[in-house]
């Protein structure tokens, strides 16, 4: 087996909220490089040196690192995609964290790109859905096609949290709802659910590149911006934002991360028709309990309870 070896370099600050982030996307074995941790040891354990070479002490200088592994795979590729949108939207809320850079050894952003295209192959979801990557061919089939190319978003189909949201959302879309993604990553979600029947969908995300991969990959599919609004925004702290997307959904998906989904879990209730419904999921399983336990706190029912590969979706009323 092949793995990809990626740094996330940062301030001292950082260290932590970069291995939660991490944690947060089911990322384990993290090695943390400390330059201070570097120094203490240095200054409290003369007895076993009497010699640094320059050369050790210029590469440990300002260095506070991130270090960890994915496979060279589909699964591996589609984590390294939410680990970048996760960070770009760390880099927002903390500046002073910075650098905040994602490197990968011997992997540039094009090979990182071209690598994983060739894991991403026609994946059928549920008992309806078909995700077809842009660049592949599909047969001939009665499952409702969803042709995609995510780029560097988060969104293919591959990943778990996605495949649980899908299955409910094929589940319960049933001709003529509207629709709310809250983290639309490539948009697949709420273009699915716009395929599967929906009458309009609003999308949005932290990260601004968002916005021309979702209005694409809704073009290839055939749906045009006068049933698709797609926009850029916090959804916990713009509130020029949510003016725009204001309320009366009758489903509103968020397939995020644990802490957010906590902090949406009051917000949430008003954007929503009587009946309406709050579809969730990048729960990581250790944190599946604290979750619910907060929804409930803000008034939730959890109608149904998904998970796979160590991470969970609830669908709310």
């Amino acid at each position: 087996m092949k793995w990809l070896e990626l740094h996330i370099d940062t301030a001292r600050a950082g260290l932590e909220p970069v291995s939660e982030l991490l944690r947060e996307q089911g990322v384990e074995g993290l090695v943390i490089d400390d330059e201070a941790d570097f120094k203490d040891f240095l200054e409290n354990n003369h007895q076993y040196w009497d010699y640094v070479d320059d050369e050790l002490l210029a590469e440990k200088h300002g260095k506070c690192r991130v270090t960890f592994y994915l496979e060279e795979s589909e699964s591996g590729f589609s984590t390294l995609a939410q680990v970048r949108i996760a960070l770009s939207a760390l880099k927002k809320q903390h500046p002073e964290y910075a650098p905040l850079l994602l490197t990968m050894e011997n992997v540039e952003d094009a090979d990182w790109e071209n690598n994983w295209k060739q894991f991403y192959k026609p994946m059928e979801i549920g008992e309806r859905l078909l995700v077809i990557p842009e660049w592949e061919q599909a047969k001939p089939t009665e499952r409702v096609k969803l042709i995609l190319n995510p780029g560097l978003t988060f969104g293919t189909g591959s990943h778990a949290t996605t495949r649980l949201c899908l299955q409910a959302l094929e589940k319960h879309i049933r001709g003529g709802e509207k629709v709310l993604d809250l983290g639309c990553g490539s948009g697949i979600l709420s273009i699915a659910a716009l395929l599967l029947g929906a009458e309009d969908a609003f999308a949005c995300d932290i990260d601004d590149k968002c916005v021309g991969v979702a209005y694409e990959n809704a073009a290839l599919n055939g749906i045009g911006r006068e049933h698709y609004t797609v926009r850029a925004g916090d959804v916990l702290s713009d509130k020029r934002l949510a003016r725009e997307f204001s309320g009366d959904y009758d489903i509103v998906v968020a397939n995020i991360v644990a802490d957010v989904i906590i902090a949406l879990a009051p917000q949430v209730r008003p954007l929503l028709k009587k009946g309406g419904l709050f579809l969730c999921s990048g729960i990581i399983d250790d944190r599946a309990v604290e979750v619910a336990d907060a929804l409930r706190l803000a008034g939730w029912a959890i109608m149904e309870a998904r998970e796979s590969e160590g991470w969970f979706s609830y669908l709310c009323k």
